[in-house]
């Protein structure tokens, strides 16, 4: 059996696909599915589903979203669905639990590469990291939790996980950069930065790269856009990173390597940090 919802959710095995089609039966999946094996209360799935506004027959649906969900996995695994009520979607005495022991997860694939590709990196071996950590980031078909209605609970892993991919994210072009493709990572910063309009890492490194390209007109104005959001939507001038990469552009220096980049990526797994040597765009 697999499990995504690292973009659209969806439930397949073998040739047949069966995500729900109801909204709130695929958030009954999501939020069972992300416990990974552990028992959620019966409170909490009803919580999620309906907030501070239970209905009165919340629980008794609840019930039916249990059984259809079992129906749904009975015919994915191609098992009956007595049998997945006794080893997949459990009743448990104050709630339910998703056995996931078998399935294949997106979030666990990426997790996986993720862990591998930062290994990579500590090593100093920067090509497989790269590599690995593309692959982790097609994993993702989209927004996490893209089509299922989200309370609390699944509000919270999805911004864990698109954090976490931000991060992969910075972690990827900075090890780009320190490989020299420059040129190669500009159309995704000009994306990034339209995106995440107050990231200053992420301007930071299309700062860095466009200069290094000669664009250094176009730099000053990725600075000068950063600096208009950040003073009109907090009230902040940029960092001191951000700042020193704004004046090596000013100073036409492209020899010392900004701060801004990233030297310990992915926490404690990354002890040692990667070499920096000459830059000059390839």
């Amino acid at each position: 059996m697999r499990l995504g919802f690292l973009g659209p959710l969806y439930l397949g095995g073998g040739d047949i696909m069966g995500a729900p089609n109801a909204p709130k039966l695929r958030a009954v999946l999501a939020i069972l599915a992300v416990h990974e094996s552990t028992t959620v209360q019966t409170s909490a799935l009803m919580s999620e589903l309906w907030g501070d506004d239970v209905p009165v027959s919340g629980a008794t649906t609840l019930q039916t979203y249990i059984l259809k969900l079992r129906k749904l996995l009975a015919m994915v695994a191609g098992i009956p669905s007595a049998e997945v009520a006794r080893r997949v979607l459990i009743t448990r005495s104050n709630g339910y639990l998703l056995d996931l022991s078998g399935a294949e997860l997106d979030i666990q694939e990426y997790r996986k590469l993720v862990a591998t590709g930062g290994v990579a990196l500590s090593r100093g071996d920067d090509e497989t990291g790269i590599a690995v950590f593309d692959q982790a980031l097609r994993v993702w078909r989209g927004p996490a939790f893209v089509d299922v209605p989200v309370g609390r609970v699944l509000e919270s892993k999805r911004v864990e996980y698109e954090e976490s991919r931000l991060v992969v994210t910075e972690y990827l072009i900075d090890a780009k950069l320190r490989r020299g493709m420059y040129r190669e990572l500009l159309s995704d910063l000009a994306s990034l930065t339209v995106e995440h309009p107050l990231h200053e890492g992420l301007h930071g490194q299309y700062m860095h790269a466009l200069h290094v390209c000669g664009r250094r007109a176009d730099a000053l104005e990725v600075f000068q856009r950063l600096r208009r959001n950040l003073v009109s939507e907090l009230g902040l001038e940029p960092g001191m990173p951000v700042q020193r990469v704004h004046q090596a552009v000013l100073n036409a220096d492209i020899e010392t390597r900004p701060d801004v980049l990233i030297d310990r990526p992915l926490g404690d797994i990354l002890r040692t940090p990667a070499g920096a040597g000459s830059i000059r765009c390839g």
